[in-house]
């Protein structure tokens, strides 16, 4: 019975004694890993920190695994103010003076009391310690500093860390130094979070700015040799290009980017954190990203060569529907018989009381959008008559694409440019030099090709002799006395009947004038280095557009115009006075022979200037595709395509059967 009840009362006593010390023990437990994971900065933190340093005078630390002299955790990383250190002592003073101070008979108060007296203190330490960094950094943010650019209000909020390891480090004066030294190199690359503070509101494209500069300081990086003596460290900057890589994509706003972007954003910069304090060389980044510009501009010069030569060579290239059309007609033409492959109202060809309109071209598609638009906004469509020439090529399938969609009452004649007996070489130095050596290698020989930096010259379209019809108007039309001119890629938006009214005093061609300031004046297509040239011609005077022109035929005749163009294109025999081309010998041809229409008939740029004016569209009797963006090619300007296909009835058997679309 008495060893029963001494039993309890040592059990009791035991209780008493060692209750309080583990209650004690277990709370202050629980203050330490709470007040580390509150208030503490944690191992990812330090990190994010030392990468901020360099931008907004934070204490950096030196990585974990670069760090050889690691000491007793202290719990807090402050400013290296003398204030913040002042600080520090005096909250460690308070903790182990309100610790010592308590006794069993308060315990639980007073350890209440002293966890949050000691909070509080840490609380006011960290805040001074943000004021005066915000005081001297102007609150210059950076990717790392735990803040974010929040995209929906413009506002800086903290970020959540994952980390819970919590490590502390003093800072020696070896790292201090480096850190000062990495501070020197980034300051001029942090300026978009002060840019965000100085502006009063975020920028749409941030984040994307920003990502786009650690992917420079990456790959910079990464070309170092210091950093690629670091196998680990190269492997984790080269994940990190590709992962910043994939997202910025092809964003080029903030609203674009994943959601995990900003993830991406850290995880980068706390690689560029261990890429700074590696190489600490600003001269030798200075020499790397400027040999990076270096090779950046003679990469550009080499694409933007590339993009001129496929340019030129879409622009040369029809689609494979307007190859299958063609074939199509030729096909159906030769299925019918004489009878029906002749076109009505010939005898309205040589009536001179009649609008006559020429179109010299090998392009089915285009040459009936311009019929078509004619027609459709003639105020009398049996007045006009279109006189197609083409190629033997494409001369049945021409025919049978008008036979079978008839422009109205408007007339059509087609005729075969090589039914033009007179037009031979002995006649014709243009057909004399295209089948000449000297422009048989000009076009066909590589290392010849190569000396030309103005690739647009050797289109084909220069050897064709189609080009060059438009200089023999009295040759081909005998019988009449004015023609109008249209290309084979101009819509017709108005009646043109007015032009044939217009009173050319003595000209011979009435055209629009291009000039606008310096530009398209006859020093940009003749070579005024040759006495020849600037001996006859202005290099001042303004120069003027093929595509809508109308010619006084009479006039012609009595000025001799073809021989004056037969005399200079034997000048240019080896191509000293211009470039191949009908424009130069035009001008040359016409000096002072030109007539200046209103600017409303003509307006050019459609197929190479995406500016230009609506209105001046609107207004216009013809707009032109001029250039090589094509309105039937898929390089054409989108918003001028439709002015073009809606004269196309793209229903037609003929453009079903050869997959030809909108």
């Amino acid at each position: 019975m008495v060893v029963s009840t001494r039993t309890i009362v040592l059990f009791l006593l035991c209780i008493t004694v060692l209750t309080p010390i583990l209650f004690y023990t277990d709370r202050l437990t629980t203050f330490n890993y709470s007040s580390a994971e509150q208030e503490f900065v944690q191992h990812d933190d330090v990190a994010a920190f030392a990468v901020g340093g360099a931008h907004s005078g934070r204490l950096n630390l030196l990585p974990q695994e670069t760090s050889t002299i690691l000491k007793e955790p202290i719990g807090i990383v402050y400013s290296d103010h003398s204030s913040n250190i002042n600080n520090l002592s005096q909250g460690e003073h308070v903790l182990s003076r309100v610790l010592s101070a308590t006794n069993e008979e308060g315990r639980i108060k007073g350890e209440e009391n002293s966890i949050k007296l000691v909070t509080d203190g840490i609380k006011q330490i960290n805040q001074s310690s943000y004021l005066e960094k915000a005081d001297i950094t102007g609150d210059s943010v950076n990717g790392e500093d735990a803040i974010d650019v929040d995209d929906n209000d413009g506002k800086l909020t903290k970020s959540s860390n994952t980390s819970h390891q919590v490590s502390q480090t003093i800072l020696t004066k070896q790292g201090k130094q480096h850190i000062e030294s990495s501070r020197k190199v980034n300051k001029k690359g942090s300026m978009l979070p002060e840019t965000i503070k100085h502006n009063g509101e975020t920028p749409s494209d941030a984040r994307v700015r920003k990502l786009k500069d650690q992917l420079i300081q990456a790959k910079v990086y990464l070309s170092l040799q210091a950093v690629r003596n670091i196998p680990q460290l190269t492997r984790e900057l080269r994940l990190r290009v590709k992962e910043v890589s994939r997202t910025l994509g092809d964003a080029s706003k903030d609203s674009d980017l994943p959601k995990n972007a900003n993830e991406r954003m850290k995880a980068m910069e706390q690689s560029l954190m261990k890429g700074r304090q590696i190489q600490d060389d600003c001269a030798t980044s200075v020499k790397k990203l400027r040999a990076m510009l270096h090779s950046s501009e003679d990469q550009l010069r080499v694409h933007k060569k590339q993009t001129l030569f496929l340019t030129q060579l879409t622009a040369k290239t029809l689609p494979k529907g307007l190859h299958c059309l063609p074939l199509r007609l030729t096909t159906e033409y030769y299925n019918l018989n004489s009878s029906q492959q002749q076109f009505p109202n010939q005898e309205k060809l040589e009536d001179p009381g009649l609008y006559h309109y020429a179109i010299f071209s090998d392009n089915i598609l285009a040459t009936a959008v311009v019929v078509n638009s004619t027609a459709a906004h003639a105020k009398d469509a049996s007045k006009h008559v279109f006189h197609i020439v083409t190629d033997r090529l494409n001369y049945a399938a021409m025919r049978m694409w008008f036979l079978a969609n008839p422009p109205g009452k408007a007339t059509i004649q087609v005729q075969n440019s090589e039914d033009f007996t007179w037009l031979n070489s002995s006649y014709s130095p243009v057909l004399k030099q295209l089948g000449s050596p000297s422009m048989i290698d000009y076009y066909f020989k590589t290392h010849r090709a190569t000396s030309d930096s103005n690739l647009k010259f050797r289109n084909p379209k220069y050897l064709s002799m189609l080009n060059h019809l438009r200089f023999y108007l009295p040759e081909i039309f005998p019988k009449l006395k004015k023609v109008l001119f249209l290309d084979d890629d101009v819509v017709v938006q108005k009646d043109l009947t007015g032009l044939w009214s217009i009173n050319l005093k003595g000209n011979i061609n009435g055209a629009v004038q291009t000039c606008a300031g310096s530009f398209h004046r006859f020093d940009r297509y003749l070579n005024f280095s040759n006495p020849l040239v600037a001996k006859n011609f202005d290099p001042h005077a303004c120069g003027w557009a093929y595509g809508m022109n109308v010619f006084d035929l009479v006039e012609w005749k009595k000025q001799n115009i073809t021989e004056v163009y037969h005399t200079w294109q034997n000048l240019n025999h080896d191509r000293q006075l211009w470039k191949l081309g009908t424009l130069p010998p035009g001008l040359i041809t016409f000096w002072k022979r030109t007539f200046p229409l209103n600017r409303s008939w003509h307006v050019l740029g459609l197929g190479y200037n995406p500016n230009v004016n609506q209105k001046d569209i609107e207004r216009a009797a013809v707009i032109h595709y001029n250039g090589n963006m094509k309105p039937w090619l898929e390089i054409s300007i989108p918003k001028f395509r439709g002015y073009w296909t809606k004269y196309v009835d793209y229903n037609i058997m003929y453009l079903r059967e050869c997959n030809l679309n909108p």
